[in-house]
């Protein structure tokens, strides 16, 4: 994986989905494709902004065949061959990152940090309004990862 044409999505469970923000992601997200050559997209799992984006990729995969969605899990680091297929339908690849493995609690943290190291660019959904800075948010946590790692991020919304 050449993480200088990779982009990940890491966000809240809940999301604040408006047209508007639908209409950023598509632009932002083939804004990426055709003038950063991004071709290779990561996801996590369990929150509505990283099925959001799956969905945008996959409406723009018609379009780019080229690119690719890959799908970091964080739960079952080994699967049977029909749980792959099925995962197959929706993305190009699977995978269960080796660092987790050996670990029985913080594995979404550290999924993200996986997805943040292998990428270039980040696009991270952390509204201030639905998880206030008293809340713990896993969101947050990979947030302030992606800037001390110096990553470049888009960060939504966008008000």
């Amino acid at each position: 994986m050449n993480k200088f044409h990779t982009c990940c999505f890491i966000g809240h469970r809940t999301i604040i989905e408006t047209d508007e923000l639908i209409s950023q992601l598509y632009n932002i997200i083939e804004t990426l494709i055709v003038e950063k050559r991004i071709d290779t997209f990561l996801f996590g799992s369990k929150s509505r902004f990283n099925s959001l984006c799956q969905e945008t990729v996959t409406k723009l995969k018609k379009k780019y065949p080229h690119i690719k969605r890959i799908y970091v899990r964080a739960e079952y680091p080994y699967i049977s061959d029909d749980y792959k297929k099925y995962l197959l339908e929706n993305y190009e690849d699977t995978y269960y990152p080796e660092r987790i493995k050996a670990l029985s609690k913080g594995v979404y943290i550290e999924r993200n940090y996986e997805m943040i190291d292998k990428s270039d660019l980040c696009i991270i959904y952390y509204d201030e309004r639905l998880y206030p800075a008293t809340r713990k948010s896993g969101t947050k946590i990979a947030l302030n990862y992606a800037i001390k790692q110096g990553k470049h991020i888009i960060k939504l919304p966008k008000n």
